[in-house]
């Protein structure tokens, strides 16, 4: 009896010891988690800035002085480039350090090294879009550039310099949560996070599904449902802008589409993501200085997409947001000039069908010869599981994403990637440029350098000029060249040649006083290169547009008021059609109310108001039932644009696709419009009575700021904030602006306010977690510190830390 209670309290000693000091599914090792000493309770922290007055590092050559706001916004002051970009890197991590290694492990693919089995799938894909592979390509080519090493190197050594003083006690909480430890940062990291922000921002297309569209629906369908294209479009550089240049010409072969494709796709990024810019001359504003806004909307995300800083030495002296993970300012201002970005939306990434030579897959036919593959075996490290291997083959288009192994439903099916993020680029050496650049030529100079993500860039001086230039690396393309699947025997297809930088479209200080962006088309048909994108936005750029040639003797307030417009273009176009078509003979009760409701709306999507849900609801369910022919289709198939549908709706109202196809009847338009306004108020009295509580339009549409790893007590929910992802004031439920700005550009030196839903903390037990969130919802941006010089004086500053070189 006495061997039996002693075995049983050894397993029980043992079982207790395991769960201690082993992960257990999602729960981590609770002995040192729950330690006083070393565990969770030591990332609680009473101050907003806790961090030590003075260090000494061996790698400085001189003294850097980071001096912190009262948004404990870093102004870092340095005595030579590499000092700059160590105390970038330094003081970055201190705030940022697991965002940074946690980004770059997915965009790497390999979270199943920390997370486990259920992260394979997502690696898999990861790999397979040739991030890492582009991100080697662009460090060789970054390595011949000694000032761009040196940065690169002086932040990946001030990041090293945090992580080798961490113990586990010091770890950021995520760390502590899913058991693991940092890894030294590298300079492959710094490439590996900007081709993670380029597969946010430029790997959108639709090639397979416009292939499967094409074979669905015929050629003549196709176009009405996908056209490219609207006379009445308002693009980014003025319709009507002389380009003086023009194009070499491009010869279009014949072309047959490859079959259609069945199986599941690889995700593509929100088609959300966007932004606006736009900047007022000095002769259209009040005090006669020049003013710039920018606003990119991305998803909403805790730690914040966004690090703000200020980076002072000889030759530098900027200010603005930058990415954890990358040095110098993305988006900013310094002495002489600002410039904002946007997402500008371009085609830059085809598909290519191969024709392996045999099962061994080890040539592919291009014309009339077999080209060598060259094949790598990808090693996936799965946490408490097996490794796992795969085999990637790469041709001279790039990866095969889909192929026998992965995603593709045959044999027949091998299709590869053809992406400019596959190329070395050197949008590093670009932003080292612009954050120096002291005029317009000079940052117009900066972009001969630039193969980056396609953007909008905007631009204004202390001297009046403003400006818009859309810079990227981009093909240049037959009409139609990446609309559909592309036939990799054939030479022909392949990109012959990319526009020359001349040749970007751009605009100086047009007629009109202004410039400005937010995704839409980028040229009209006079500019000499084809330009193809599938999702275009067509709302929030007219809005600005329409508002900024109205508004005379502009203000900051003024900027501010049109970044959080939270004005619906597309109800104002559509609601009123959908009213008219609204049955109202026997309308009583609820039905007859709401229908007031939307009649009196100014459609201003406001938190509080009741009518932008009904509407979107509404809008939502007629959308649906419109494009039920995209229904229960075997293929992989995108809907067409909201625009086209309102197009559609206005112009072709007796288009057979208004026929609901599970019914024996044959409906119109106003059969849709009264079917989904039954099912819309029904649908808004469900939500009701779940969620007990008024469908509001902030509560409805749930404007989140998530954790990255999803952790509900890390997030914030029901953000009171209107506005729509086709609204200039972006914020849907996800997604929205993550970085509001707006200068001043006073030549006595720039004026400055900025706001992102987060803090420069990403620490949860930080007690300024989060804490801008509020401010941002309600239009309060910071006044952003622009310090001159180490020796200026402002209250502003709350703490000074310096760093030494080791004696």
């Amino acid at each position: 009896m006495k061997l039996i209670r002693f075995i049983f309290a050894l397993g029980l000693t043992l079982i207790f010891f395991f769960y201690l000091n082993f992960k257990q599914d999602k729960i981590p090792p609770l002995g040192s988690f729950l330690s006083p000493f070393t565990g969770f309770w030591q990332n609680g922290e009473s101050e907003g800035l806790s961090i030590p007055s003075v260090l000494e590092a061996e790698q400085l050559k001189a003294p850097v002085s980071i001096k912190f706001d009262d948004y404990y916004i870093p102004h870092i002051f340095a005595q030579n480039d590499y000092d700059l970009y160590f105390a970038q890197g330094y003081v970055t991590a201190f705030h940022r350090l697991w965002q940074m290694e946690f980004q770059v492990l997915a965009a790497a693919g390999r979270t199943a090294e920390i997370v486990g089995e259920s992260q394979l799938k997502f690696d898999r894909i990861q790999r397979r879009k040739g991030l890492t592979y582009g991100a080697k390509k662009s460090l060789e080519v970054a390595q011949k550039d000694p000032e761009i090493m040196n940065m690169i190197q002086g932040y990946t050594d001030g990041i090293n310099y945090l992580i080798d003083q961490l113990d586990y006690e010091d770890y950021p909480i995520e760390y502590k949560l899913l058991d693991y430890a940092p890894e030294q940062w590298s300079n492959l990291k710094v490439m590996l996070l900007l081709k993670n922000m380029a597969d946010m921002l430029s790997r959108g297309e639709n090639d397979l599904e416009n292939t499967n569209a094409l074979q669905v629906f015929g050629l003549e369908d196709f176009n009405k449902l996908f056209p490219e294209s609207y006379a009445e479009i308002d693009p980014v550089i003025p319709a009507g802008t002389e380009w003086g240049f023009d194009s070499a010409p491009i010869e279009e072969p014949e072309v047959s589409f490859p079959q259609v494709f069945t199986t599941e796709t690889i995700e593509k990024p929100d088609p959300r993501n966007g932004s606006n810019n736009f900047v007022v001359s000095a002769e259209r504003t009040a005090n006669g200085k020049v003013l710039l806004a920018n606003e990119p909307d991305l998803s909403l995300n805790l730690p914040s997409i966004w690090y703000v800083v200020q980076l002072n030495a000889p030759g530098i002296n900027t200010m603005g947001a930058s990415l954890p993970g990358a040095p110098n300012v993305i988006i900013g201002f310094n002495d002489s000039i600002a410039w904002g970005l946007t997402n500008a939306k371009r085609d830059v990434v085809d598909w290519y069908n191969i024709k392996f030579r045999n099962e061994k897959r080890e040539e592919y036919q291009y014309d009339d010869k077999w080209l060598k593959t060259e094949k790598v075996v990808e090693r996936f490290k799965v946490r408490e599981s097996d490794d796992f291997y795969d085999t990637l083959v790469y041709t001279h288009y790039g990866p095969v994403a889909y192929d026998r192994n992965f995603l593709g439903d045959s044999n027949k099916i091998n299709l590869a990637m053809k992406w400019t993020a596959h190329d070395g680029s050197r949008e590093l050496k670009t932003l080292y440029e612009v954050n120096r650049a002291r005029n317009y030529d000079e940052f117009l100079e900066a972009f001969k350098y630039y193969t980056g993500p396609p953007q909008n860039f905007a631009f204004a001086s202390t001297t009046g000029d403003i400006a818009l230039t859309i810079q990227g690396k981009f093909p240049a393309k037959w009409s139609g060249q990446g609309k559909f699947l592309l036939d990799g025997r054939d030479s022909k297809q392949e990109w012959s040649s990319i526009i020359p930088y001349e040749h970007n479209a751009t605009v100086k200080n047009p007629e009109r006083g202004f410039v400005s962006s937010a995704n839409q088309h980028p040229v009209d048909s006079t500019y000499p290169y084809y330009a193809y994108d599938y999702n275009y936005e067509f709302y929030r750029n007219r809005r600005i547009n329409e508002r900024l040639a109205l508004l005379n003797r502009v203000t900051v307030k003024e900027m501010i008021r049109l970044q959080n417009d939270n004005y619906n273009y597309r109800a104002s176009e559509s609601l009123p059609l959908m009213l008219n078509y609204l049955d109202t003979t026997n309308m009583t009760g609820e039905k007859e109310k709401i229908f007031h409701l939307l009649k009196q709306w100014d459609y201003f999507a406001e938190p509080e108001w009741i009518a932008p849900t009904v509407y979107q609801v509404w809008w939502d369910e007629l959308y649906e039932l419109v494009w039920d022919e995209f229904e229960n289709q075997k293929v992989e198939l995108s809907k067409p644009h909201v625009y086209n549908t309102i197009y559609l709706m206005v112009n072709d109202s007796s288009s057979k696709f208004f026929d609901i196809q599970s019914t024996p009847d044959k409906e119109t338009l106003g059969d849709l419009v009264n079917v989904s306004f039954s099912t819309a108020l029904e649908k808004l009295e469900q939500w009701k009575d779940a969620n007990d509580s008024e469908y509001v339009w902030y509560l409805y549409k749930n404007t989140r700021i998530k954790h990255l790893l999803g952790l509900e007590p890390f997030s914030f929910d029901q953000v009171k904030i209107g506005g729509y992802n086709n609204i200039v004031n972006a914020a849907s439920g996800r997604h929205g602006p993550s970085w509001r700005m707006v200068v001043e550009l006073d030549p006595q030196g720039p004026k400055a306010w900025g706001i992102y839903p987060g803090s420069q903390s990403g620490n949860p037990g930080n007690p300024t977690y989060g804490h801008m969130i509020e401010d941002w919802a309600s239009k309060n941006y910071a006044p952003l510190l622009f310090l001159n010089s180490l020796s200026q004086e402002s209250e502003q500053v709350i703490f000074t830390q310096n760093l030494q070189p080791e004696n």
